[in-house]
């Protein structure tokens, strides 16, 4: 199990593999940590990811079960804090939340499945996907996502 204090380098790292998915996949660059200004009064805000153009924005959520299966209720309110963000973008910006596929024994759902179940209702057109990292494969969460293998997030 990792201490609290290597969070930031399993984030970032977990924030550069899906940005190295995004980019294989999509043929295009994503930067990372791009401020883009939301609300108004306009006030940037930095999202974890997002394409040359600004048209599609990703926000990395790289988080576990807890060690005996419990939901680790603070890190799922982080997840709807950054649909909040990203609901502030304009329509025709395509937007996701990317989470690790994270299992426990206890558990018959991933946490990216269960963050679904729970809160789908706020995500709007946010599209949740989960990425494997250890078989670098991307998926769609939820009932509405197209699944056929020519989608183009399936790696």
């Amino acid at each position: 199990m990792n201490s609290n204090s290597e969070n930031p380098r399993v984030g970032r790292l977990f924030q550069i593999q899906v940005q190295q998915w995004f980019q294989a996949v999509r043929k295009e660059v994503y930067q990372l940590e791009v401020p883009i200004a939301i609300g108004n009064p306009a006030k940037p805000h930095k999202f974890d990811l997002a394409n040359s153009s600004g048209k599609t924005v990703v926000e990395c959520k790289c988080y576990t079960w807890t060690e005996t299966g419990n939901v680790p209720s603070a890190k799922m309110r982080s997840v709807n804090e950054a649909a909040f963000y990203l609901s502030f973008l304009s329509y025709d910006v395509e937007k996701c939340i990317v989470m690790a596929k994270a299992t426990h024994p206890r558990r018959n759902e991933t946490l990216a499945e269960y963050y679904y179940r729970i809160n789908h209702h706020l995500l709007g057109d946010i599209k949740l996907l989960e990425y494997d990292t250890d078989a670098n494969e991307m998926r769609f969460i939820g009932e509405r996502h197209d699944r056929s293998s020519s989608s183009p997030y399936l790696g």
